[in-house]
């Protein structure tokens, strides 16, 4: 096992993953010398070092720089070159446009580039562009002057006033020229009859009087006298052609190529205004006029500064003309006919970066950085930009393969209009340095054949490491270097043993290889018939997947995009994402992403959130913005609730005003999610004021009264008692006077008896 680091470069992440899943790239390769070696993969090595490995093995030279090493190959005796920029040419951008310093001015960093590419290595650079304040503007307005356009001549007599106007608001350097077309003055693009020579127009009532058509007209070099412009315009008069398409292409590829005669300044932005009411011809109408030779692309403008291959060339192509308008950094406008003037803000906003001469072995990917300052992968322009607005792009490039030796490459970097670009040059590390101290017919293999970068390249009919053996010799002190293990066959029963080594068997179906021929690139698993899925690479037997695919046959997907559900989650969070399907795993859920389970104890509450976002615009999504994004379910709003359906599921929650709502969730058998609602939650009506009092004041009487009558017994209760308690006494007292011994009859006599009357009288009162 060996660790991998964490790099920026894309392809050593590729590298740690096929590491970590037992294969070694550099290995699998077989190569055969150095250069082989370079090109399998930039992470890989060559072993130059004259003694290495041991002395029964044949190992790979070819390897991971770190494998060498532990194997014993030295820093110095290894090739593995990587790819290297150098910024050759830097000078800072400029500011402003006009001034003493107009022809120096620099508006992309930096100028010249050399790229040192190695295949597959890559390698990357910034470039910054910035659209310079107050730079000269050259303008040509090239006007369509058919019949159809006599009512738009009136219109721009002072066009080149109000250009010049607009235009000094944003330069102070501005140019105008002028030029006009009509079409080739040739049958059928324009009436050629003897009367119509003089006069197109002859016999047309709506407009008897006009001059005879032609192909292009140079009026106005470009000039900063505004008046000269208005003067030309003036003297204009329309023409007739025959067809409703006009010969405006011709006009704009003269008007681009010709630039001494228009009088492009090299230094300035060039716009060319192209004024027209109708549709131009193309290549190959020309030939309806017997016109076969197509455009050669360059300037044909006589003494009259008029078109002189209009009748013998064909019209110019769309490709012709986009090459010679990028050639010449001019930007077209195509202006309608009711707009007085092309505002050259609205061009300026915006910087745009195209490759010219870009190599079919080199591969370019742009990201820019715009105002926000937020890179946007695989773009290359920036618009809404103000003049004087800094942009950069970060340049990707790598190789994919090696040019013949000694070949040197090179592309252009420019910004679509501008005069300025970047330069680079690039050459190709895919020769190993090694390789120019080769030895012919070196000691080192047995005078009889080359050493180069640490092996021998044997002359015809030998073989072996040193080029000690001659073909057809099968020894036995030979043939057990051919035997991966004691006992085993010869190579494997796929090659023959030839002085130590096994040279393997071509077959039919793929490639077999490896010391002992125990491995080929077509026993691999398959799905559907395809070796490895066609997503991997059958190496030794095992199939090695490309990056974003696992499993025996490389059939599964380790993408999770399609695995990610509306809210964000994997699955949503009830289930686990396999070969970019999602497998739930929550008893109840189902669904692409399983997001529907209305049985999932968290069913409820995710619903809830959509019922309130949906039919009240509050909780917790409606804050987000995301309401209908997340909740696309079908909702049902009810007077009343059904809740006897066995498919639905009955939520209910309690809402910020006391109040219950209420609402079923069920699946339809199309897969719809369904969600049925009152309309509004149900709330109890709330109690009467005096009903609560009367009820209030009414349980503390009663309660008052329920008290009273407990007293009241308790005490009855007592005084009985106390009473029977006197009874009783009393009794007793009358039963002792009757039944004392003691007591003795009084003597019966009258003053007795009064006496003792007296005296019971007494004593009865004495008892009560």
């Amino acid at each position: 096992s060996m660790a991998c680091s964490i790099e920026t470069k894309s392809y050593l992440f590729e590298l740690c993953r096929l590491f970590l899943n037992g294969l070694n790239v550099c290995m699998s390769g077989s190569a055969m010398s150095c250069e082989e070696c370079l090109i399998i993969h930039p992470s890989c090595a060559w072993c130059a070092q004259e003694k290495f490995g041991s002395a029964r093995t044949l190992m790979s030279r070819c390897d991971l720089r770190q494998n060498l090493q532990k194997r014993g190959c030295e820093a110095h005796h290894m090739e593995s070159p990587s790819s290297s920029t150098t910024v050759v040419k830097s000078e800072p951008l400029s500011s402003k446009g006009s001034g003493p310093t107009q022809y120096d001015v620099i508006q992309i960093m930096p100028q010249k580039i050399s790229l040192s590419l190695r295949p597959g290595d890559q390698t990357s650079f910034k470039v910054q562009v910035r659209q310079v304040e107050d730079y000269p503007v050259d303008l040509y307005y090239l006007m369509d002057l058919s019949l159809s356009m006599k009512d738009d001549l009136d219109t721009i007599r002072n066009l080149g006033t109000k250009l010049a106007d607009e235009m000094r608001k944003l330069t102070s350097n501005f140019r105008l020229g002028f030029g006009s077309f009509v079409d080739k003055n040739m049958s059928p693009f324009s009436y050629t009859a003897r009367k119509y020579q003089d006069n197109p127009c002859n016999g047309y009532k709506l407009f008897p009087s006009c001059v005879p058509s032609f192909g292009f007209r140079h009026l106005l070099s470009l000039t900063d006298k505004v008046d000269r412009f208005n003067e030309e315009v003036q003297k204009q008069m329309v023409s007739r052609n025959r067809d409703a398409p006009e010969g405006g292409f011709d006009a704009i590829l003269q008007a681009a190529v010709c630039k001494e005669r228009i009088g492009w300044r090299k230094e300035a932005f060039h716009l060319l205004v192209f004024a027209t009411d109708d549709v131009p011809h193309l290549a190959l109408d020309g030939k309806l006029g017997g016109l076969v030779q197509p455009h050669d692309g360059e300037c044909h403008m006589n003494e009259k500064n008029e078109y002189s291959g209009s009748t013998n060339m064909d019209y110019p192509s769309l490709a012709l003309l986009g090459e010679k308008l990028a050639a010449n950094n001019i930007y077209l406008i195509f202006a309608v006919t009711k707009r007085l003037y092309v505002i050259y803000k609205s061009i300026r906003s915006k910087v745009e970066l195209i490759v010219w001469d870009q190599p079919e072995d080199l591969s370019l990917s742009f990201t820019a950085t715009c105002q926000d300052g937020q890179p946007l992968p695989g773009l290359r322009k920036c618009a809404d930009l103000k003049i004087g607005d800094t942009v950069s792009f970060n340049v990707s490039i790598d190789a994919r393969g090696c040019p013949a030796p000694g070949t040197q490459q090179g592309f252009t970097i420019k910004p679509v209009g501008f005069k300025d670009h970047l330069e680079v040059s690039v050459d190709y590390r895919c020769a190993c340095g090694c390789t120019d101290q080769t030895q012919a017919n070196s000691t080192h293999c047995s005078s009889i054949g080359q050493y180069t970068c640490g092996i021998c390249r044997c002359d015809p009919g030998y073989l072996g490491a040193r080029c000690e053996c001659q073909e057809g010799e099968a020894g036995s002190m030979y043939l057990s270097a051919c035997r991966q293990a004691e006992g085993m066959q010869i190579c494997g029963g796929r090659g023959e043993c030839s002085c130590n080594q096994c040279l393997c068997y071509e077959s039919e179906f793929g490639k077999i290889y490896g010391t002992f021929c125990e491995c080929d690139d077509f026993s691999c698993a398959r799905h559907k018939g395809i070796l490895c899925s066609g997503h991997g690479e059958c190496h030794c037997g095992e199939c090695k997947c490309h990056a974003g695919y696992i499993g025996d046959n490389c059939n599964c997907s380790t993408d999770t995009s399609s695995c990610v559900s509306d809210d964000g989650q994997i699955c949503s969070g009830r289930g686990s994402c396999a070969c970019g399907r999602c497998q739930c795993t929550e008893p109840g859920a189902f669904g692409d992403t399983c997001e529907k389970c209305p049985t999932c104890p968290d069913a409820c509450g995710t619903k809830r959130e959509c019922i309130e976002c949906r039919l009240f615009s509050s909780g917790r999504l409606s804050d987000n913005q995301t309401c209908q994004r997340l909740c696309k379910d079908e909702i049902i709003t009810v007077e009343t609730l059904k809740t006897d359906d066995p498919n639905a599921v009955l939520c209910l929650y309690k809402t910020e005003n006391e109040c219950v709502m209420k609402f079923t969730y069920s699946e339809h058998a199309n897969g719809m999610s369904v969600l049925t609602a009152l309309k509004e939650p149900e709330c109890g009506a709330a109690p009467d004021a005096m009903t609560v009092l009367l009820a209030v004041v009414g349980s503390i009487l009663l309660v008052g009264i329920v008290l009273l009558a407990i007293w009241k017994l308790v005490i009855t209760v007592h005084d009985r008692r106390e009473f029977a308690r006197f009874q009783s006494a009393r009794s007793r007292a009358r039963y002792e006077m009757a039944s004392n011994p003691l007591y003795k009859q009084p003597i019966s006599n009258d003053y007795v008896e009064t006496d003792f009357s007296m005296y019971s009288k007494s004593y009865n009162g004495a008892a009560h």
